[in-house]
Parts: C-alpha cells; structure tokens; sequence
C-alpha cells in the first residue's frame, strides 16, 4: 500500500501536525507514504514540497484580483501531478488545499481519470461552498441550495462575486468520485449531510493531542507575566471575530482585579485592539511553553463563532483546565459535565458567569478532566485512520 496526503503544510499549523502525526503511524505500520505539501521550510523526511510561499503569495494576489479562489495555481498543481505519476500511490488523502496552492478542478479530474482512491478530510467547510471555510457565524445557508449573493466575497476577491460560479464547479467535481470522507466532528459530518457530497460514505474521527506533551505541568507563568488571581486564557492561531477576539474586551471590562485575562498567539495588529489590561503573547511554537501556559490558567474560555472541533479546548482539558466555550461547530462535542461548560453562541452575560462558576466554585477536578483527556490520545485517534485505509483497499 502506498498512501499521499496532500496538504497545505506539513509540520506547522493543526492539519500540518495532523498529517505528520497519520505519516508516523503509516511508517511505523511499514507503509510506503508522503506528504505533498507548499511549505517550503518544513523539515520532514516523508515531505515533498511542490511549491512555496512566494508562489502562494501570487496566487493569492491572483484570486484577489480575479475571484477564482481555489482555481488558480496550474503550474504548482501540475507539479504536485507529476510528484502522484512517480509514486503511484493506491490512496490520496486531501486536507486543507485551499491556501492557494493547488487548482481543485485539475487534481480532481486527473484523480478521477487515474481511478486514484480518494480520501478527503474536511477540516471546515469550504470543499462545499462557494468561498467560505465557516459560515455558521454569519448565520448563512446560502451553500444548502446554491451559493450567491456572497456578503463576505471581498474577502476573497476585490472586484468580483464568483460564490455562485464556484459552488457550481465544486458541485460538478464532486461528481462520481471514488470518494470516502472523514470529518473531525459529528457537526461537520451533519453539514455535510446536507451538501452535494451527501451521497458518499463518510467518517466522524476526533483529531488527537499528544498527551505526553499536553498534561500538568509546573510552572512559573504567573509569576513571570505578574498575575495576581484567577487567569483567564485564550488561545488562537489566528485571532480575528470569528474566534471571538472582541469577546475577550467585553469580558475584561466586567472582570475586575482578581482576574487577569491572557491571549496567546497575538500579533500586534491584534494587540492594537485590545484593552492594556489584557496580557499577550505572541505566537509560539514551543509545545511545552503551550503546555505550561494551559497549566497555569485557572479557566480556558474558547468564544469561538466558527470552529470543527477545536485542539486548544483537548489541550486544556488535557492540562487539567476547565473549559467554557461557546454552542458553536464542533467545540461543544468535545465538553462534558466533568470538564467544562457550555454557553450560547454571543452570551456574554452566561459566559462572564461561567467564568466567576469556574474560577469562584471550582466545580471541576483535575483526575476527571485528566480521565476526560485519556480519549484524547492521538494514537487512539489516527488508528482509525489506518484501519479505514486497509478496509478500503482490501475491498478492491
């Protein structure tokens, strides 16, 4: 058996250690397997880059311009084409394609027309929409019946609306595949459900974390960033509405002294908005700080408007912190009455609560969270994967 992920990263980012973390497990299992991807700085033995970042940049520029978002990048896909013709592989297995590096219409066809096994991975919506990866947040269902109209296209393109042209072309690739989808969540397998891929078989496998990484840990964070009191942590790639940035203002404006709220992953733009009493730190890519940081909070709060099924709340959970998070996606299917609480998308009183209930009442042990966080194992998780790769290929 030879297996090929393809993805946009393949060491940095959530679906870049997901598909190294499936790597090493097909590897230790004796399979031959590679990860084609565009980050053109990853150092990963079974990783072959196929384009890089200054070619994504003008891809980007392209999409801006002209509204093909996802149908660009010919030169990098035919690249990536030649990379499939040499190793032959008896499965593909698609993540995230869609920063720019790869053109879906010609992978697709040249997958259909080598009668290649195809797995997909949906790690948020955009497979089947015009342009969006999320749209819950914006409380749009345009992508049920055709995308049009986009509120959000300028996002994407500057002049032109083509969510209605997309959708139209994803809804025809989508046509007699050799398909198997798995998503992260059972809320994302529901949407979907309801998409011109519902006819296909598809899996609901939870993503996984590093439990020898991600556990209690001493630390010194409060002491270094001079926290008095009860810490309030957020976490985020990439923060922006959508993962609940403006939240964390309002909740500062209703804490008082004995809380003191952290977000990690900031940049300085981001740091502009925010109130001076919130503490930042930038964007890190040391797994154990991570952890020490999760370890110190007293509560994890994720407001997020659109997320599958979020690794930072397993993370805390694992670090033995409660979560509060939002009714949104997939983070709510990871929460139960041992490890956190749940709140309605943009309830900033119930959250604020929430918040005091955790902090004040602590409502939660640390040997359930810990209990909670066992089924988190990244091994149990990417298992399953193996196992469907074998299945697939021994009904040939």
């Amino acid at each position: 058996m030879k297996v090929v992920q393809i993805n946009s990263t393949c060491t940095k980012g959530s679906t870049g250690k997901i598909c190294m973390e499936i790597s090493k497990l097909l590897t230790e299992n004796g399979v031959e397997n590679y990860i084609l991807h565009a980050q053109d700085d990853a150092d990963y033995s079974q990783g072959i880059a196929y384009t890089g970042r200054k070619n994504i940049m003008f891809q980007a520029a392209k999409a801006q311009l002209f509204g093909n978002y996802g149908f660009n990048s010919v030169a990098s896909t035919r690249r990536l084409i030649k990379h499939l013709e040499w190793i032959k592989p008896d499965i593909v297995h698609l993540h995230n394609i869609h920063s720019h590096e790869c053109n879906l219409e010609i992978l697709i066809n040249y997958l259909k027309k080598e009668k290649i096994k195809i797995l997909w991975t949906f790690h948020d919506c955009w497979a089947f929409t015009g342009y969006c990866s999320h749209y819950d947040y914006m409380n749009c269902n345009k992508w049920k019946d055709g995308c049009h109209s986009c509120s959000q296209y300028r996002k994407k393109s500057l002049f032109f609306d083509r969510s209605s042209e997309l959708y139209n072309r994803k809804k025809e690739l989508a046509k007699g595949l050799d398909i198997t989808i798995f998503t992260p969540s059972k809320w994302l397998s529901e949407q979907v459900g309801m998409s011109f891929f519902k006819s296909y078989p598809r899996f609901v496998i939870n993503n996984g974390i590093d439990l020898n990484v991600f556990c209690p840990k001493e630390n010194s964070i409060k002491e270094k960033y001079n926290i008095k009191g009860n810490l309030v942590l957020g976490v985020s790639y990439k923060w922006d509405e959508s993962k609940g940035l403006d939240v964390f203002s309002h909740l500062a404006k209703r804490l008082d002294e004995n809380y003191t709220i952290m977000l990690v992953g900031t940049d300085k733009e981001t740091e502009k908005s925010l109130p001076p009493e919130i503490v930042t730190l930038r964007r890190t890519h040391s797994r154990e700080e991570l952890s020490e940081v999760y370890s110190a909070a007293d509560v994890f709060v994720n407001p997020t408007r659109a997320d599958t099924y979020p690794t930072v709340n397993m993370e805390a959970i694992a670090c033995g912190t409660p979560v509060v998070t939002f009714n949104s996606g997939g983070s709510p299917e990871i929460i139960d009455e041992t490890c956190g609480i749940v709140i309605n998308c943009d309830d900033i009183d119930g959250l604020e609560n929430a918040v005091r209930t955790v902090c004040e009442k602590s409502p939660f042990k640390t040997e359930d969270l810990l209990k909670k966080a066992n089924g988190f194992d990244k091994k149990e998780c990417f298992n399953k994967y193996l196992e469907i790769y074998n299945r697939l290929l021994s009904e040939c």
